[in-house]
């Protein structure tokens, strides 16, 4: 029988708190997008501004707001 290694988490999964329903809409819009083949920033960018949610502080996502977002959650 095959012995198979011991589980554990990487570094990045460890989480102080469970997700935000923000961070949770966030995760489950992009997801969407990606299973509608939807791969390049622009176009990420125009997803997330139709379908929702909005940026940070209700403004709308921009290239540069959507890279700021991603770099702080993260952290």
């Amino acid at each position: 029988m095959r012995q198979l290694p011991p589980l554990s988490n990487e570094t990045h999964q460890h989480r102080s708190a469970p997700p935000t329903a923000y961070e949770n809409l966030l995760g489950d819009s992009i997801e969407r997008a990606f299973g509608q083949g939807i791969y390049e920033l622009p176009a990420l960018v125009d997803y997330l501004n139709t379908a929702g949610p909005s940026g940070p502080d209700g403004q709308a996502w921009t290239a540069a707001s959507f890279e700021r977002e991603m770099a702080r959650l993260g952290n």
